[in-house]
């Protein structure tokens, strides 16, 4: 993939006389690109199966007609995983021995971005598109790629993903015919506890013999969006931009200790979980009936719940919204990579710019989208009787699950504010403190609880220890002080 771009005196001398205007003015742009002298572009991407077969279909669509047209040839490589995307595109850019040269366009998260774009070496897109044709993507997917604070546009949206909530219908059914649960208890956070609370004495009552065997109701796969997604509900989100576009740590104490009032201290009393890796495999074994997922997630929801070797039985399922804070103006997570640009010359910049349009038109886009278990960008192609048109067309290669979910996490969209946390130098540490300080600490308080519970104890004195102010102070602190350690680095 080692690439020398030579441009010849007469190229040079087009561009010294294009007037370029900016604003995604095409005329000037346009004069860049030859069919008989096509660029050719490499694309980086995380995707497999369905996901790399549906984009490398599109890469040939291309090839074969715009591409052509213009003189436009992209080549794609998958590196298996975003992490190892990130690595792959930082090395190159930083040129470390035995690194390939760095490509045109990779997918990416925020925080790699951000420190590519430290760098030096990310393009502006905003200059290769129109302000009508900005707008007609949704606007907090285009200002996730401001991160820079001038208005610029350095990380271009191609799909997208929220959450959405599993339920098992078939489990809920059961307990919702014995004690009166509804739906409408699941719209808050708070009715989440409240319910599991009642879901775990449920199960417990079905074995009166047995004490202190009731089951969970909920796990969580993303901790880190619960965290941020309920710090910005709560008014009080842990990152703010002062005015000169630095970060800044903001913990208000009041609303950490909502936060762990409402995930902590249901999961030290067994209402909720996390034993394996992701929700939907807790929810394959029967040790959830509920979990909160990416759209993308949703994917994986099962079939039937497996309890041994000798027993599993079919279950029925039902997508619902992400619950919000009681009281709360609603948000939703919006998350998934997008693509960003090398800084180079114009003509390859402009090029990967014509690829990323062709490559978000709204049918395109939703068919790649479905595809992949991903949402559309653009605004007109968030709807989904257009989406569930597409779908049929394509021979309904989306299962209903996916759809169902599909249609909540669009629904989702249009009636919520999308957030996601603007990146900055620390950003992924921080993150990992969001993802594992209270999970760490609630499953390891969970461990010890069964245990002395198991030796003896009775279970509502052992829980008073954990779940008072003093258990509260004393994670609170080293929770404070990881972060403020990050961002002193």
């Amino acid at each position: 993939m080692r690439k020398c771009r030579i441009f010849s005196m007469a190229l040079s001398i087009i561009l010294a006389m294009i007037p370029f205007s900016g604003c995604g003015e095409d005329e000037g742009y346009e004069a860049l690109l030859s069919k008989d002298d096509p660029v050719t572009l490499t694309i980086w991407h995380y995707y497999n199966g369905v996901q790399q077969t549906s984009f490398d279909k599109m890469v040939s669509e291309f090839n074969n007609t715009v591409g052509h047209e213009k003189g436009i040839l992209v080549e794609s490589y998958t590196k298996n995983n975003i992490s190892e995307l990130a690595d792959s595109v930082i090395a190159s850019v930083s040129k470390d021995p035995g690194a390939d040269d760095p490509p045109d366009i990779f997918g990416t998260y925020a925080e790699t971005a951000f420190t590519i774009d430290k760098m030096g070496m990310l393009a502006d897109l905003s200059q290769y598109f129109t302000e009508d044709e900005i707008n007609e993507y949704i606007d907090e997917y285009i200002n996730e790629g401001r991160f820079s604070g001038d208005n610029s546009i350095k990380i271009f949206p191609t799909a997208k993903s929220t959450e959405v909530m599993m339920l098992n219908l078939t489990d809920w059914q059961k307990f919702a015919d014995a004690t009166g649960a509804s739906f409408d208890d699941l719209k808050t956070i708070e009715g989440l506890a409240e319910t599991a609370e009642k879901y775990y004495n449920y199960t417990d009552s079905l074995t009166p013999d047995v004490e202190n065997d009731g089951k969970s109701f909920y796990g969580r796969d993303s901790l880190a969006n619960y965290m941020s997604i309920g710090a910005k509900q709560l008014g009080a989100e842990f990152f703010l931009k002062d005015e000169n576009n630095n970060t800044v740590l903001n913990i208000d104490k009041a609303v950490v200790r909502r936060l762990w009032d409402n995930y902590y201290v249901p999961y030290v009393k067994g209402y909720y979980t996390a034993e394996n890796r992701y929700r939907s495999d807790d929810a394959k074994i029967g040790s959830i009936i509920a979990f909160t997922c990416s759209t993308t997630g949703a994917a994986y929801y099962p079939d039937e719940v497996t309890i041994n070797d000798e027993y599993s039985y079919p279950i029925e399922n039902i997508i619902l919204p992400v619950p919000d804070f009681e009281g709360c103006e609603p948000y939703i997570v919006q998350q998934g990579a997008g693509m960003s640009v090398i800084k180079s010359d114009q003509r390859t910049e402009y090029a990967s710019a014509v690829f990323l349009k062709w490559f978000t038109e709204e049918e395109r886009n939703i068919e790649f989208s479905i595809n992949s278990g991903y949402l559309p960008v653009r605004k007109n192609a968030n709807n989904f009787e257009k989406i569930s048109e597409i779908n049929d067309r394509m021979g309904k290669t989306v299962n209903d699950t996916m759809m169902n979910a599909i249609k909540t996490a669009i629904d989702e969209i249009n009636s919520c504010t999308l957030y996601t946390s603007m990146p900055f130098e620390k950003s992924a540490e921080t993150r990992d403190v969001l993802s594992y300080s209270m999970q760490d600490r609630a499953s390891a308080d969970y461990a010890e609880i069964c245990e002395r519970i198991a030796n003896g104890e009775k279970r509502e004195k052992v829980l008073e220890e954990y779940i008072g102010d003093e258990s509260f102070e004393s994670w609170f602190e080293g929770f404070r002080t990881s972060l403020e350690q990050i961002c002193q680095k």
